[in-house]
């Protein structure tokens, strides 16, 4: 079993005003079919309200992420699935409930985390 990560950012999702309730609940189905199907590990999407920080080794607190790297924000499932093929379905399926395709990654296995 591997642990895949499903998400898309913020900008991907286009949706009509009047459509965001009916996408809402398409996405809330699907994730509680993953539950079913005993596959679900955690959703969520990022809060964009709040701002993130950077911590450093010692404590250290700086305003913002990253200057050099891409925005996170978005929507994000963790699945855990016997195979790519099972992943790239649940992808699919997310992606038809979202609206926008999803980015597919596995986690590497560490046997200790």
């Amino acid at each position: 079993m591997a642990r895949y990560l499903i998400s898309f950012p913020s900008a991907a999702m286009v949706v009509a005003d009047d459509e965001w309730e009916t996408v809402g609940n398409d996405a809330h189905d699907v994730i509680e079919e993953a539950k079913a199907a005993g596959v679900y590990v955690f959703a969520g999407g990022i809060d964009e309200s709040t701002p993130p920080v950077r911590v450093s080794a010692d404590g250290a607190v700086a305003e913002g992420g990253y200057p050099w790297a891409p925005p996170l924000n978005g929507g994000f499932t963790v699945l855990e699935l016997s195979t790519r093929e099972e992943a790239v379905a649940w992808a699919a399926r997310i992606a038809k409930a979202c609206r926008c395709d999803q980015e597919l990654r596995v986690f590497g296995p560490d046997p200790r985390s």
